[in-house]
């Protein structure tokens, strides 16, 4: 698989996003381009499971040297290297300990396009307060037992997520 290799930008609108970790996985997979398999990674906390599908958008570079992250709002798990076309809800703006420094590593929160039982949801400021703060809350409990010491800085919209994935792709 060269999964690496798509391009940020699909066709006809929106973004590609890989899918790692399906909705329910305990467990965090990672895609390593080479030599372009999904290993296993580490088990989340007790307890955990991925809320949504988790993974990244490709042809993409962030703040951390990975590509953007990216979960999956919908309400179906899908299998480690799916490709998606989704638009942007917005993105989760985080910070962590790597190295001794601060470095950002937002989250961006998309929807399948097409996904009918979605498209009433525009932005991540549609869905309620509480599912905001949950998510929030899970990407910070996550990664607790890393030494990452992730923190949230708050939520922006759709806008916010396109300019992340717009600035961060590969040229």
């Amino acid at each position: 698989m060269k999964l690496h290799e798509l391009p940020a930008r699909a066709e006809g609108g929106g973004f590609h996003v890989v899918v790692e970790s399906p909705r329910g996985s305990p467990l965090k997979l990672k895609y390593e381009p080479d030599p372009g398999f999904i290993f296993g990674g580490r088990a989340l906390p007790l307890g955990h499971t991925y809320p949504y599908d988790f993974g990244f958008v490709p042809g993409t570079r962030a703040d951390d040297g990975d590509p953007v992250d990216a979960l999956v709002y919908w309400d179906v798990p899908s299998h480690p290297g799916v490709v998606l076309v989704c638009r942007a809800l917005g993105v989760l703006e985080l910070d962590q300990e790597d190295e001794g420094e601060r470095v950002r590593n937002d989250r961006v929160v998309v929807v399948p396009i097409g996904h009918a039982r979605g498209e009433d949801v525009r932005s991540i400021l549609d869905l309620q307060e509480r599912v905001r703060e949950e998510l929030a809350h899970f990407f910070t409990s996550s990664v607790f037992f890393t030494g990452k010491d992730a923190r949230p800085l708050g939520w922006k919209g759709p806008d916010a997520a396109q300019a992340l994935v717009a600035r961060s792709a590969r040229r």
